[in-house]
């Protein structure tokens, strides 16, 4: 009347044979072309002690023999780095012994109580040796319970059928110590999905045959083509039975273990962490000497750079502080920026401790490299805490830029929001900096200084600011105003509460005060985007008619585009639009050159991708506001990969127009402000008042100015995987972005014409390599993904007559795309199989489609250019 787990008789030696293999691949390649290897063996088993007072108390020991280490598929002769080499050899003595050295394992109701093993032995061994015991565990009746085995304490399911048992175990939940990290945003990151499940057969209640298989799938998400596989297999099979030892007389099991082998010590079957060192790796200052050709300042939106970039920040996560010091201190101010990138995009804490000893806040000369050490924080994949501190001790000591200073907290917003969406909301750093951002804000008396905060606050999206937002928009002037409004744009809708609509529409219908067109129309554009009411939409296409005349007509253009575009609230609209008093010809036929358009980039199985343009003018026909966005969303997310404005106001006293309302007073100016991956850059000054204005364009090249160039990490995924053969595996994938945004403004006076252009260059390369790590033999396979291109939106306009002539272009140039995997085995000898391929393909470079109103103008735009100087005045 007895056991709930397997039972061995007296006196029997079971004969088993054992392998373990792994596969690395693609994710939907067979498993006959993968690489991989198996590790086969005879296996001994025999029952030591039973518990005279408890059956289901047994000692049995485990003995590995005759192993054997060869390819997982059959190669040819020359493709086969085992041909030719015995077991000794492959593995080395050293561990060979330590893996044929039993061990023994007390199984108590069918669960490993005890582990038996020798101490000081090389964990790899005692891993395949963990993951052999592990097989042992087993229950012969249905149900679920917590388990600890080699993968750690994990959730585990049996179901029982006649002499068969499955035994599923849920990866996710296992408590192992697991290094890694993922990316910020879900677009960015990648996929992932493990199984594990074990198929028991049995005879006379003991193990005929176990089949255990676990399999792990990463794949990015922005491409799900582009990912891989590791399948780890194990199987024992009962070959014999033979007459064996007799059992040892004991009451005790400490009594048995002391006969048998005084030096044997209980373990815990929780695998140990391993990792083998890389003999022949070249040093940090070594690996950038090889790189740093790519790394120049002309090529840096080439893919090389983004390949380069990525393979350095891997290096420098293994260095120390002073080998990351070295490299710095060594290097010129051409390349000192790109080094800047990659140290900070490490995240390691001796890649901070170097970057921060090195750069000197309060020393000016160095802007440069603080600026690119300040966007690379922003850009941080998975920030710590320590980051932020360290930024928020810098903050408030001395620092000689005032234009750093107002980058420092702008960081320190977007490392906020990241560490929130972390869920450390709560951690001391970040309640710091929220305390100080809002403190600093409420006490700020100078407009520079209110819209530094405001412009942390739009990067921080905390749920707290938003009363204070709604205060800086409603009554602030003009710039301070219109960026608080952006500010609350960047919210969810789920945020904006009726009290964010209220004032959104006393902004829009001016019943407190006159608000500039930028304001007015970015409240409008908060109302129709956050689930609006009847009376809502009805108001506000009632005001088209009696507003501003550009203005009417970028809200005509907003209204068609959410209704073109089948946005959420296109729905409440076409309600209000059968009602005759909206809609009529009088209200809908206004004349205007401003507009706002939304298109696809791309829609495709993972991610989509949009673009949208819209252009605000004045009255007189001078740009107010021009505004770029690409979104990239997937069913659950969205990022926000670029926008870019150009503001100007206050230019009319240039060619003697009429300011419109509410704008008499605005002193002149023209600037650019960024927002790339959800991150907002500091804006960008064109130029200043009237005189700085009038010195630019006497001196103006057409020179674009430059918004952002540099290296951003993007992609930024490491998993460690113990799997429960033993090996250790990892999943690496990095996505490196090398970009360069410049935007510029040109007038000629002379031909009545404006003309602002807005260059995008990227380069994009995406590397992963998976690896199963088993000390003496290495399997994997490298993944890389390259593409570039350039993208421009230029909007040209004549005011030389009435209404002016407005056209707007984006395009995007041919465009370079290509992928390249490798498949490989090796052995620290050096010797190595591998197997290629690879596919390039070129994107044909097109014209976005913008409105065919658009397509008219700028026929008649081009058409006028050859004979422009009969249009003066």
């Amino acid at each position: 009347g007895h056991t709930t787990g397997p039972s061995l008789n007296n006196d029997k030696l079971y004969k088993f044979a054992y392998s373990a293999e792994v596969y690395v691949d693609r994710v939907k390649a067979s498993l006959q072309k993968s690489a991989g290897y198996r590790i086969s063996s005879g296996v001994d088993v025999n029952l030591l002690w039973r518990n005279p007072d408890n059956d289901d108390d047994q000692l049995i020991k485990i003995t590995i023999k005759d192993v054997q280490v060869e390819n997982v598929n059959e190669r040819p002769a020359a493709k086969n780095i085992f041909k030719g080499k015995n077991t000794e050899k492959i593995i080395g003595k050293e561990y060979l012994e330590a893996l044929q050295r039993p061990i023994v394992i007390e199984l108590v109701r069918g669960k490993v109580k005890t582990f038996y093993s020798y101490q000081n032995e090389p964990g790899f061994a005692q891993n395949i040796k963990r993951g052999l015991a592990s097989l042992f565990q087993l229950q012969l009746h249905s149900g679920s319970s917590r388990e600890v085995d080699i993968s750690g304490k994990c959730n585990t399911t049996y179901h029982v059928r006649q002499d068969q048992v499955t035994k599923i175990k849920d990866l996710n939940s296992c408590e192992i110590e697991k290094k890694g990290f993922t990316s910020h945003n879900r677009i960015l990151d990648v996929g992932t999905k493990a199984t594990s499940a074990t198929v028991y057969v049995l005879e006379d209640s003991f193990i005929k045959s176990i089949k255990a298989e676990e399999n792990f799938v990463f794949v990015l998400n922005y491409r799900r083509k582009t990912g891989a596989k590791i399948v780890s297999k194990q199987r024992l099979e009962l070959k014999s039975v033979q007459a064996g030892m007799g059992l040892i007389a004991a009451k005790q099991v400490a009594g048995v273990i002391k006969t048998l082998d005084p030096n044997y010590v209980a373990m815990p079957l929780e695998a140990e962490p391993v990792k083998s060192e890389c003999k022949k790796c070249p040093s940090l200052s070594e690996h950038w000497q090889s790189i740093r050709e790519h790394m120049h300042p002309d090529k840096l939106s080439k893919p090389e750079a983004a390949k380069s970039f990525l393979s350095f920040i891997q290096n420098i996560r293994k260095a120390t502080k002073e080998e990351i010091l070295k490299v710095i201190k060594s290097e010129n101010k051409e390349f000192l920026p790109q080094v800047v990138d990659a140290v900070t995009s490490a995240q390691t804490p001796e890649s901070l401790e170097a970057i921060l000893e090195f750069l000197d806040f309060k020393d000016a000369s160095t802007f440069i490299l603080q600026e690119r050490f300040l966007y690379a924080c922003g850009f941080a994949s998975h920030p710590s805490e320590t980051l932020l501190k360290s930024l928020t001790e810098k903050f408030k000591g001395d620092v000689a830029s005032e234009e750093i200073r107002e980058t420092l907290v702008i960081v320190m917003g977007a490392l906020i929001r990241k560490l929130c969406d972390r869920e450390g909301c709560k951690l001391p750093a970040v309640v710091e900096a929220k305390r100080l951002i809002l403190n600093r804000l409420e006490k700020a008396k100078k407009d520079d200084k209110v819209q530094m905060y405001l412009l942390a606050l739009k990067n921080a999206l905390l749920p707290e600011a938003i009363p204070v937002l709604l205060k800086y928009a409603e009554s602030g002037e003009g710039p301070i105003s219109s960026l608080a409004a952006t500010a609350l744009q960047r919210y969810d809708p789920s945020f904006l509460t009726k009290e964010v609509k209220e004032t959104m529409n006393r902004i829009y219908h001016q019943t407190r005060k006159v608000h500039e067109k930028t304001v007015r129309t970015t409240a409008a554009a908060i109302i129709l985007n956050s689930d609006p009411s009847y009376m809502e939409v009805k108001n506000i296409l009632l005001s088209i008619g009696e507003l501003p005349m550009e203005m009417n007509k970028y809200m005509l253009s907003m209204v068609r585009d959410i209704l073109h575009f089948e946005m959420p609230s296109s729905k409440t609209i076409r309600q209000v639009l059968k009602d005759m008093r909206v809609h009529n010809f009088d209200r809908f036929s206004k004349m205007g050159s401003s507009s706002a358009y939304t298109g696809y980039i791309t829609r495709g199985p993972d991610v989509s991708s949009t673009y949208s343009l819209d252009i605000l003018y004045s009255g007189s026909g001078i740009l107010r506001r021009s505004n770029m966005n690409i979104h990239v969303f997937d069913r659950n997310t969205e990022l926000h990969a670029i926008q870019v404005v150009i503001e100007a106001q206050g230019l009319e006293s240039i060619i003697a127009a009429t300011p419109d309302e509410g704008e008499e007073n605005l002193d002149s100016f023209a600037g650019m402000s960024a927002i790339l991956f959800d991150f907002q850059l500091r804006p960008v000054t064109f130029f200043q008042g009237y005189g700085d204005l009038m010195s630019k364009m006497l001196s103006a090249t057409g020179d674009p100015m430059n918004v952002v160039k540099g290296l951003v990490l993007l992609t930024d995924f490491l998993q460690e995987i113990q799997l429960q053969s033993g090996p250790t595996a990892s999943a690496e994938f990095m996505g490196g972005l090398a970009i360069d945004i410049s935007g510029g403004m040109e007038f000629s006076l002379w031909y009545r014409e404006s003309k602002t252009n807005v260059k995008n260059r990227v380069a994009i390369l995406i590397a992963g390599n998976i690896e199963v790590d088993s000390f003496f033999v290495k399997t994997g396979m490298e993944t890389t993904l390259e593409a570039e291109t350039a993208l421009d939106f230029i909007s040209t306009v004549q005011f030389s007559q009435y209404p002016f002539l407005v056209c707007m272009q984006m395009d995007r140039v041919d465009s370079p795309f290509r992928t390249h995997m490798t498949k490989y085995e090796s052995l620290p000898s050096g010797r190595r199989y591998t197997a290629s391929r690879g596919k390039a393909a070129t994107l044909a470079g097109n014209e976005y489609p913008l409105h065919q109103e658009n397509s008219n103008m700028c026929k008649k735009v081009f058409g006028a250019k050859s004979d422009s100087a009969s249009g003066w005045f």
